[in-house]
């Protein structure tokens, strides 16, 4: 299988010389095309610096990460900013919709960027319109409408450029449970059948049952990794939250 994303040997330090910080401490892990993967911490276990490292929102100290065969580790400026467009999607917990926009112009707007022609873009949002099953909405404005709708609709704009990995981050964290699974349910669409290799940050074991893997960090590290295989998403959960217990987490945090 291909490769989207492979860590390798990172480390990521704060602090000064005289009070540092390890957040991630030689961490490597793949994933391949079409893979949906969850990464599951306590707080403080670096998963999030995790995500902001692979999204280039922080540099790692050391190592290298590479989405698609590019070390972005490396990309500065122009570069960077055109990768950032181009290859990869963000899906925040908070929805980061402009106001201003309606919910068409907000997955328009990637594809303005990049100069995209006016009847291409209309037919793309027409369709992941249908996927994301957020057709009656689209001439809405993000007050208008659920968060469940507001967050589809970020997952639209995630998707629209075709990116080579989907960045989601806490994704159901503003959800109530039905929107969350309304949610995960097309996420699981896009992975299955579109194809979409999705990344997400979760706390909550059930929101990370829907992926094909799960990547558990501790203390900087990977402390285990599980796979779905031929496991029934009830199966899956199970052994999510065995893996929770181990590590010595608060159940309440992972349910």
């Amino acid at each position: 299988m291909e490769n989207v994303l492979k860590v390798e040997r990172i480390e990521k330090y704060y602090g000064s010389r005289s009070s540092l910080t390890k957040a991630i401490d030689n961490l490597s892990f793949e994933v391949e095309k079409g893979e949906f993967v969850a990464i599951m911490g306590a707080s403080g276990s670096g998963k999030t610096t995790l995500l902001n490292c692979i999204s280039t929102i922080d540099r790692v100290t050391s190592g290298h990460i590479f989405v698609d065969g590019i070390d972005v580790t490396k990309l500065k400026g122009n570069n960077l900013n055109k990768f950032r467009r181009e290859e990869l999607g963000f899906i925040f917990q908070d929805f980061n919709l402009l106001d201003t926009l309606t919910a068409y112009e907000n997955i328009a707007l990637a594809l303005s960027i990049q100069n995209v022609s006016v009847s291409e873009i209309d037919r793309r949002i027409k369709k992941v319109a249908v996927d994301l099953d957020i057709k009656n909405i689209l001439s809405k404005y993000p007050y208008q409408i659920s968060g469940g709708q507001k967050q589809r609709v970020a997952s639209a704009r995630a998707i629209i450029t075709n990116p080579k990995l989907v960045l989601a981050d806490e994704p159901t964290g503003a959800l109530d449970s039905k929107s969350a699974r309304m949610l995960l349910e097309r996420f699981e669409f896009l992975n299955k059948e579109l194809d979409t290799t999705i990344l997400m940050v979760t706390h909550d074991a059930f929101t990370a049952s829907y992926a094909s893997k799960v990547i558990f960090i501790k203390d900087g590290k990977i402390f285990k990794e599980i796979h779905k295989g031929d496991s029934s998403r009830k199966n899956f959960f199970d052994k999510i939250i065995d893996v929770v217990t181990l590590l010595g987490g608060d159940l309440n945090d992972a349910l």
